[in-house]
């Protein structure tokens, strides 16, 4: 069984000390340092390089957020990085605060939870995956605006709609009203709270904050909606209130990346070790893809498919998706050797660039909506894929023409490719230099 290599930091001596104890009794977690403030840790996550990162809030000099602040930084480093944030604070606010740069790998718990159960190695065992856990009080203060205050039924379903960010025209027509009904209500609503919280009554000041943050969080699940789905798909969604189903042609470039020899380093690797470097490898990846304005459309695995030229029409869109490529190589050339220097590795990568007319669509339920590309563009790209070697790109003949430079590249074919009846011409760039 592989082992979750763990760092604890709390200004508390006791407190980590109980903590080890308690860890030290699950089989799959292995305490491998310990951080009593901000330089500490940051310190030891730069020589102990491990998955998870369990830390307070407060710790010295300041006693603020040293704990967040630190393991943002970790992440900033060492993307991959799981963190578990212990606080004995409930208030919503240091959950946003944790989380306003992705869930990805993020738990927050509350610690006269944690010794309970096994709720501490799960959340472990979670974030070490890319998976998020919030403490259930969290989440009721997060989803549920309303403090102790003397409202009506009415008037905090109101407030609720509010909240989630709910049109006036919208909320008429869920209550089977007018819109002056609805503003109307909202005015004596917003008033009635204002008129507690000047009245010095502490529910009303209360109120107006979880409001406030109840606000805050909707903006944070609109970025985790833009972050689940493909680039702009998100923001077309929260903006227009439609789109699914909605079918595009586009002429675009289609980007396909393969590790070579995934399925045998898989077979020879720790399982929590290997999620670590996948989750590393994806968000360099994901990383050349934005910065190239490109829309990352799946991860399958090792492979990494991306679209230049949709949803928003891109005229250099063969450009973009050859300089992304470059990117990813050099990228993944300096991850590897982070990683050999840790004995972990190596992912040697092989990308397919293929240029054509696709259908574009965004497909699904309330519950789950993919965007996704259809063609032979996308079918040509992953046979191209096979072609490259570690470092190499192979672009289609129409992406090669239509490239605003052509690079330095070798002439396949024509070739035969899987699944097609005609041969297929070919240009394998080869790997680039690395970064100086």
């Amino acid at each position: 069984m592989g082992w979750i290599k763990v760092l604890l930091a709390d200004d508390s001596l006791i407190v980590r000390e109980g903590l080890r104890a308690l860890l030290d009794a699950t089989e799959d977690v292995d305490v491998v340092g310990m951080a009593c403030d901000y330089d500490e840790l940051i310190a030891c996550a730069e020589k102990l390089a491990p998955q998870v990162v369990v830390t307070d809030i407060r710790m010295p000099p300041t006693f603020q957020r040293e704990g967040i602040d630190a393991a943002r930084l970790v992440r900033k480093r060492h993307p991959g990085t799981g963190i578990v944030i212990l606080s004995q604070f409930d208030d919503p606010e240091y959950a946003v605060a944790l989380l306003s740069e992705g869930a990805a790998g993020c738990a927050y718990l509350l610690k006269d939870g944690v010794a309970a159960g096994d709720q501490l190695a799960r959340a472990i065992r979670t974030v070490s995956t890319g998976g998020s856990l919030l403490d259930p009080k969290i989440v009721e203060a997060l989803v549920r605006p309303l403090g102790e205050v003397d409202l009506s039924p009415a008037e905090e379903d109101l407030l609720a709609l509010v909240a989630e960010g709910r049109p006036i025209k919208a909320i008429a027509i869920k209550r089977k009203t007018t819109c002056a009904d609805v503003a109307a209500s909202v005015e004596h609503l917003f008033f009635k709270l204002a008129k507690q919280a000047t009245g010095g009554g502490d529910a009303g000041v209360r109120n107006l904050r979880r409001l406030h943050q109840a606000i805050v969080d909707r903006e944070e699940q609109g970025e985790m909606l833009s972050r689940l789905l493909p680039g702009g798909i998100g923001d077309r969604l929260r903006q227009r209130g439609h789109g699914a189903g909605e079918v595009e042609r586009l002429i675009v470039t289609v980007l396909i990346s393969d590790v070579r020899g995934y399925s045998s380093i898989a077979e020879a690797s720790d399982p929590s070790s290997l999620a670590g470097q996948l989750m590393q490898h994806r968000t360099v990846a994901t990383d050349a893809v934005l910065a190239e304005h490109g829309t990352v459309m799946q991860f399958v695995g090792d492979s990494v498919m991306a679209v230049f030229g949709a949803p928003d029409s891109q005229p250099d869109h063969p450009d973009c998706a050859l300089r992304a490529a470059t990117a990813m190589h050099r990228a993944q050339f300096e991850l590897n050797g982070r990683w050999a220097s840790a004995g972990m590795p190596s992912f040697e990568l092989g990308i397919g660039l293929s240029t054509g007319l696709v259908a574009a669509a965004l497909i699904g339920s309330k519950e789950r909506a993919e965007y996704s590309v259809v063609g032979d563009a996308v079918n040509l790209a992953q046979r191209l894929q096979q072609f490259a070697s570690c470092g190499e790109t192979v672009l289609s003949e129409a992406t090669y023409s239509a490239l605003s430079r052509s690079p330095r590249a070798e002439r396949l074919g024509p070739v035969p490719v899987k699944g097609r009846k005609e041969l297929v011409t070919a240009f394998r760039v080869p790997a680039p230099p690395p970064n100086k």
